[in-house]
């Protein structure tokens, strides 16, 4: 039987646990974020947690992330052997829906929130049928071009081009004056070559979802003329690139134009916190140059990061709550800000503070947005278009292979394994 002295030991002690700081097991949640972006860190822990965790003292969050090339697999292991955090950061489309298939990520389609998010900012994560979501949107990557604002008046250029002969007809004036490097890429990592070249002026060619759904359906080809006209434009670029851009990494293309050494920049969104760390160099940005005057402009748009729960978290009442929050407008309105150049999916109004982040986000409003033609469906099987595309976006700047035959090459291989829906 409890006496009255047990009783009055319990209460002491619990008092005491309130006084310390000790608070007692049961009275908090504790939350670990997977991700992939290490370099985040400090805008977590500074910025984004501590808002959260002073509405809701009750919840510690961690952001634990993992190395960017090794998240994929790392994710993949904890989740098997229910060791991974309670959050999980989700790449889109396929990587994300293999968990979601596979029992690992929770559903979130009913979790309050979702509402602030349209079918196309769910479409990354949510199954082909789009009836079931498993990670809540955070934020797009916009692509396009930064530029030397010293080097173009350094030329005379007294607007950014519109068109692709503008485009050209600059990028002349830089060369010929020789002071900057022309066009800031390399081909060495590939990926940059499709994802900055290709998939950044492709939309105006295939006109966005139009071409990029056609794809999907069969009624459009690789070959067809308005996915080779973007290769076309490639094999152009590379008189204006570094002597030795085939050797050139992306790490190197971001260095060449942090320290003022190029003009333009073929760019996505999320190269702007790194060139702001020049202080002295004067860049704004431009959208991909349409083919001719009074053309309608496409811009990638591309839904890139989200965030699921892992569906064995031991505590998922508390994981609900922080996921709640990050589809808020308050979450948006951080998040979009401590990072310029990820911008919100949200159907919240989120004022962009950063200069250069508000130049890339204004083309929303003048241009259609669409996604990288690669990323739904088109690469489950092999080979894969996605990986095909980098390498064939490489050879044709290189020069080892012509267009026509690029388009041929990804073409037949999706052929190979890929048979639309009827």
């Amino acid at each position: 039987m409890m006496t009255r002295l047990h009783i009055k030991l319990m209460l002491a002690t619990a008092a005491l646990a309130v006084g310390t700081g000790l608070a007692p097991a049961f009275a908090a949640s504790n939350l670990t974020i997977e991700s992939w972006r290490p370099d985040d860190l400090p805008i977590w822990q500074d910025t984004i947690l501590p808002v959260f965790m002073k509405e809701h003292p009750d919840i510690k969050v961690t952001f634990a992330p993992s190395d960017s090339t090794q998240y994929d697999a790392a994710v993949r292991s904890k989740l098997q052997g229910g060791s991974a955090g309670d959050i999980i950061t989700c790449r889109p489309f396929d990587a994300s829906l293999a968990l979601f298939k596979a029992g690992q990520l929770a559903d979130v389609t009913s979790l309050p929130g979702m509402e602030n998010f349209s079918p196309t900012a769910k479409v990354a994560w949510s199954t082909d049928d789009g009836k079931q979501a498993f990670c809540v949107p955070m934020a797009s990557v916009l692509h396009g071009f930064i530029y030397n604002k010293d080097a173009f008046d350094k030329v005379g250029i007294t607007a950014p081009p519109k068109t692709m002969d503008e485009f050209y007809a600059d990028l002349d004036k830089i060369k010929a004056d020789g002071t900057y490097i022309p066009l800031d890429l390399g081909t060495h990592d590939q990926w940059e070559a499709a994802t900055m070249g290709y998939q950044n002026i492709g939309p105006n060619y295939w006109k966005g979802e139009e071409g990029r759904k056609a794809l999907i359906a069969g009624t459009q080809k690789l070959t067809d003329p308005q996915w080779v006209a973007p290769f076309k434009e490639l094999a152009k670029w590379k008189p204006y690139l570094a002597d030795g851009f085939e050797s050139q990494s992306d790490s190197d293309s971001t260095n060449l134009f942090q320290n003022g050494r190029a003009a333009i920049y073929p760019a996505g969104s999320w190269a702007i916190t790194s060139f702001e760390k020049n202080p002295d160099l004067k860049m704004a940005a431009f959208p991909p140059p349409v083919a001719k005057a009074g053309d309608e402009c496409y811009i990638s748009d591309h839904v890139d990061i989200a965030m699921g729960i892992n569906a064995a978290s031991k505590n998922m009442e508390a994981a609900k709550t922080f996921m709640t929050w990050v589809a808020s407008d308050e979450f948006a309105a951080l998040y979009s800000n401590a990072l310029p150049g990820f911008f919100s999916l949200s159907s919240h109004e989120v004022k962009v503070k950063d200069p250069i982040a508000q130049q890339f986000v204004a083309w929303r409003n003048s241009c259609k947005s669409t996604i990288r033609s690669t990323y739904q469906i088109l690469s489950r099987g092999t080979p894969n278009l996605e990986n095909d595309t980098w390498t064939a976006s490489a050879n044709v700047i290189n020069g080892t292979q012509t267009p026509e035959a690029a388009a041929q090459k990804l073409q037949a291989g999706l052929d190979s394994w890929y048979k639309p829906a009827k």
